[in-house]
């Protein structure tokens, strides 16, 4: 398992990928993160719920209802244009970060 606090800062970058996907709802994207981390990181669900209402909140993302199912009816997320600019925006971060970390640390990251 992965620190929650050096995962924290990039949270926001997951959620916007995962959306720039395809439309998702709240459990859908936690089990997402779980399985492409190889169960090396696991959102908690209140975690999530403060950062998918952070990024409507800013219209990065919306949301809408889904159809009723056997489990009623799903919150969707879909990433906004707004969205896709600011997860363009994080990729360029994360890219020097890359870089800055590479710089400093040399082989030990490998």
């Amino acid at each position: 398992m992965i620190s929650s606090d050096i995962i924290r800062g990039h949270i926001d970058t997951i959620i916007l990928k995962l959306l720039t996907e395809r439309d998702m709802y709240g459990y859908e994207l936690a089990g997402e993160i779980k399985t492409r981390t190889s169960n090396l990181f696991d959102i908690k669900e209140a975690t999530l719920y403060s950062v998918v209402q952070r990024l409507e909140s800013r219209e990065l993302i919306s949301s809408y209802t889904g159809a009723k199912t056997h489990g009623g009816q799903r919150r969707y997320y879909k990433i906004t244009p707004l969205g896709k600019a600011y997860y363009r925006e994080t990729i360029a971060e994360w890219k020097v970060l890359q870089d800055i970390m590479r710089a400093i640390m040399g082989d030990d990251i490998r």
